[in-house]
């Protein structure tokens, strides 16, 4: 079909072209079959460097729209009866209209004699088009970002070096195509106390691998408490309300066949719900209400839980020197949750997941390093939605690390102090008009006090006092003219009174 498409077009389909249609539009397009939309994809971006020819010259455009300015001319000159001037506008039309089809002409002729090559680039275009995934920007820079992944993924989440690196090995299998292919991604279940940073991870991994945090799909598990409500993830069956609607998970990994699917909170959810999972995390796939196959195979899965929180939260120690040696207890923690997670979850399900990731809990110091990351973020709130610069003290990051940790209760508890110590403060003192828009605003605290002033500009400061010091010279110098002036005015006086009396 290459050549019958290359005459439609006046194109030249090059042999990457034919291979990207295929592997692209096999890859990423799912609701459609080949060789079907292979040869869509290639007529698409044939039809787009066509297209990309018939733009016209500046020379052309100015003139159309001096043609029209004339047009416009003749008719006013009608209606006001002037028709000598009509005339001759319509005949200055006419020879405008001559010279612009003499261009397109040469335009025609021009461009059937360049060659224009359909590349795989073009390919990628379409089908980002058709899917909303980057695919130019998926094949260009996977192998390096996948590479640096850990380091990609700690930019966001602090500590939890293993999930972390447990989370990279498997996805660079995936990638790499070592992998079952008929399986999703990687599928990981993450477990440990609340405010580690599970979902953080979630939502870091979505953003490392296809470039958006939004690409992720939340399904929070606290919905699925009850049987009957199993069927939302795949729809109705046929005769009950919302036959036609398709299912809450079905119908979002169908339109976005391309992200990271995190089922929050899965203890929450009727046991029910994990024989509807089986399907996906073996297969790859799953049928909904309507018949059709949705395909997870380019999905990420991630189960998050709290399976044995209770262990994690508040262990029991024993003996002098328990809970000295943070590894041993993280060991005892882990040993004691998957034997939680083993009650709790079918053999079937956990032997399904490719990993089972345990998440220990956050210290004083790496409550610190999340202060730089939240001020961090604050601070380019700042400056995109108010023009403030903030300058945020390390007494007040200490401040904010002191208020905001919690063992138990992870990294939330210091959202909270960020809100209530900083950004309230920050509201107010707009409000007050202490700071506006374009100030350098220091955050410091003193005494326990946080205190938020806009900084003196001195660099204005010094502007002033230079001009200040050149303008002391400038009125001296006036002042001397202005003397001057005076001593020769009353000079020349002088003279004439003595001429006059001669």
């Amino acid at each position: 079909l290459r050549e019958t498409y290359e005459n439609h077009h006046r194109v030249i389909i090059t042999d990457d072209a034919l291979k990207a249609a295929v592997e692209l539009s096999a890859r990423y397009i799912n609701d459609r079959f080949l060789p079907d939309k292979a040869i869509d994809v290639m007529d698409e971006a044939a039809s787009k460097v066509r297209l990309q020819t018939y733009v016209p010259s500046p020379e052309m455009q100015e003139i159309k729209d001096k043609i029209n300015e004339v047009n416009n001319q003749k008719e006013a000159a009608i209606a006001s009866e002037a028709f000598e001037r009509a005339s001759e506008l319509k005949t200055e039309a006419a020879a405008l209209q001559e010279k612009l089809d003499e261009l397109v002409e040469k335009k025609q002729k021009k461009q059937q004699e360049i060659q224009l090559l359909v590349t795989e680039n073009e390919i990628a275009d379409v089908v980002a088009m058709w899917t909303k995934i980057p695919v130019k920007k998926l094949k260009e820079d996977e192998k390096a970002r996948l590479l640096k992944l850990e380091e990609t993924l700690h930019e966001r989440v602090v500590s939890q070096a293993e999930a972390v690196t447990a989370v990279a090995k498997a996805i660079r299998r995936g990638r790499t195509g070592l992998k079952d292919p008929k399986r999703p991604i990687g599928s990981f279940l993450f477990l440990g106390p609340t405010g580690v940073g599970k979902t953080e991870l979630s939502k870091a991994l979505a953003q490392a691998m296809f470039g958006n945090e939004n690409a992720m799909i939340r399904v929070d598990m606290s919905e699925y408490m009850e049987k009957e409500s199993v069927s939302k993830m795949i729809g109705s069956a046929p005769g009950y309300v919302g036959y036609e609607e398709g299912g809450q998970l079905s119908e979002k990994v169908r339109r976005n066949p391309y992200s990271v699917v995190l089922f929050d909170e899965i203890e929450k959810a009727h046991p029910d719900v994990f024989n509807v999972l089986l399907q996906v995390l073996d297969d790859g796939h799953i049928t909904d209400s309507q018949g059709r196959k949705v395909d997870f195979k380019n999905t990420i899965i991630i189960l998050t839980s709290n399976a044995g929180a209770s262990n994690i939260v508040s262990p029991k120690h024993l003996g002098f020197g328990a809970g000295n040696d943070e590894k041993a207890n993280y060991e005892k923690m882990k040993t004691d949750v998957m034997d939680e997670v083993k009650r709790m979850f079918k053999p079937e399900f956990l032997n399904r997941i490719d990993d089972i990731i345990v998440f220990k809990q956050l210290n004083k110091d790496d409550i610190r390093q999340i202060v730089e990351i939240l001020t961090l973020q604050l601070s380019k709130r700042c400056k995109e939605q108010m023009d403030l610069n903030l300058d945020i003290t390390e007494a007040m990051k200490d401040y904010l690390a002191d208020k905001g940790y919690d063992e138990k209760y992870g990294a939330r508890p210091l959202k909270r102090a960020i809100q209530t110590e900083l950004e309230d403060n920050l509201a107010e003192a707009l409000l007050a008009e202490k700071i506006k828009a374009s100030d350098t605003v220091k955050c410091d605290v003193k005494d326990g006090k946080v205190i938020i002033e806009a900084e003196k500009k001195k660099a204005a400061r010094a502007v002033k006092g230079k001009s200040e010091e050149g303008a002391a010279p400038k009125a001296a110098k006036k002042a001397i003219e202005a003397k001057a002036g005076n001593t020769a005015t009353k000079t020349a006086k002088s003279r004439k009174i003595t001429k006059k009396n001669n």
